[in-house]
């Protein structure tokens, strides 16, 4: 569905202030102009690491072994580096527990080994492709908000926070504070709305819950999607994910 709605127009440049990933990003690409950020600023650091040096990155991730001693020795240590920390973030997020990225009170990564029985670590042509895709981009650690800097008329911008409210079938909204607060929610309707006062499109995914769909109501397209959930911790809800996709490119 992303796909035919953005390749309905031409935009001038296309945004995506949630990187994560990156997978709408590298999967709707490439485009001509793009701003990617991230409130990670580790992450956004790993994108850099592989976007100059790919080949160097893979070879050092796929040189460390795949068992819960240099998963934790690597956790534990951090390379002055930065193509070596960009090979650290990758193994990481590939051999943790459900793909999570946590941090604790002093922003120390703290997520458990994964015990996967089969790892997938990108080889070095995949992150070359990936780096092919970034030369054109650029790369920002910043809040969401900030992005509203860059935007001109005729632009893009894909929103896909954190997805934050749980058990949307009942009366019941439960939001995460820590992760994408109510607050956030409110600042991100705010976003949108500047974002259209510049003469731009957006497309925002988020959690299908009426208070989600009350505060993002603006006259605009709302169609209903259903999206797989594979990431999360204990509490997190497995299969597929109910959402809501709003949009003006409609």
């Amino acid at each position: 569905m992303l796909r035919e709605l953005i390749s309905q127009g031409s935009f001038r440049a296309y945004h995506e202030p949630f990187l994560g990933g990156g997978s709408v990003f590298l999967g709707l690409g490439p485009f001509r102009r793009a701003v990617l950020s991230d409130s990670n600023a580790e992450l956004i650091e790993a994108f850099e690491g592989i976007r100059d040096a790919p080949e160097q990155v893979a070879e050092i991730a796929h040189a460390h072994g795949f068992d819960p001693e240099t998963y934790y020795h690597l956790r534990a240590t951090v390379s002055v580096d930065k193509i070596e920390r960009a090979a650290r973030f990758l193994y990481l997020n590939h051999m943790s527990f459900n793909g999570i990225y946590r941090v604790n009170l002093d922003g120390i990564y703290n997520v458990p080994f994964g015990r996967r029985k089969n790892v997938n670590m990108p080889t070095a042509d995949q992150l070359v492709d990936v780096a092919s895709r970034l030369k054109g981009a650029r790369l920002v650690a910043r809040d969401f908000a900030k992005c509203i800097k860059d935007v001109r008329a005729g632009d893009l911008v894909f929103l896909d926070p954190p997805y934050t409210v749980a058990h949307n079938n009942n009366g019941f909204v439960k939001y995460n504070q820590r992760l994408f607060s109510w607050d956030d929610q409110q600042r991100l309707s705010r976003l949108i709305d500047e974002i259209k006062g510049i003469g731009a499109y957006y497309v925002l995914t988020n959690a299908a819950h009426d208070s989600i769909g009350e505060l993002f109501e603006k006259g605009d397209c709302l169609l209903q999607t259903r999206r797989r959930n594979n990431i999360g911790g204990n509490n997190a809800v497995r299969g597929a994910a109910t959402e809501y996709l709003f949009t003006n490119l409609i």
